[in-house]
């Protein structure tokens, strides 16, 4: 009876770890495909590749990875933090190569949203990405390449 009247809170989610670079680019691979407000099951598909690709991981690690970045995505900080952390910790080859992934994730579903673009744009400025190079990687993901 006291079950019914006084119900047992649920106790307190898993604190979510602290961003690492790994983490911090799997939350920015999110955040760009969910930029457009649709989470698409091509574009989960495609984080998991370039995560496997990225890390060296077995799918189901990848996958495993990507689902504590989507919890990190929806609860952490804002974009610039996420892209310091990267900044600061990944050389800018790599960086460029991360343009090149976000542009993949946001043509996944097929479709290219103003918001997926303007996510993009926002991040590529906060990793330090030069004009051109933003350019390129625009442009090589819009021929699929």
């Amino acid at each position: 009876m006291f079950d019914r009247l006084f119900p047992s809170r649920k106790p307190d989610p898993k604190p979510l770890p602290q961003p690492t670079p790994q983490l911090a680019l799997g939350a920015l691979l999110v955040r760009v495909a969910m930029a457009d407000r649709t989470y698409r099951a091509e574009e989960v598909g495609q984080i998991d590749r370039i995560l496997s690709r990225t890390f060296n991981l077995k799918p189901l690690e990848a996958a495993k990875l990507r689902a504590t970045c989507e919890a990190l995505e929806r609860h952490a900080p804002g974009t610039p933090e996420f892209a310091r952390l990267l900044r600061d910790e990944v050389a800018y080859a790599d960086r460029k190569a991360l343009g090149d992934a976000m542009w993949s994730v946001a043509l996944a579903d097929g479709g290219r949203g103003e918001d997926e673009e303007i996510q993009l744009l926002a991040i590529e400025t906060a990793l330090g990405l030069t004009d051109a190079d933003m350019t390129a990687a625009r442009e090589n993901a819009l021929r699929g390449k």
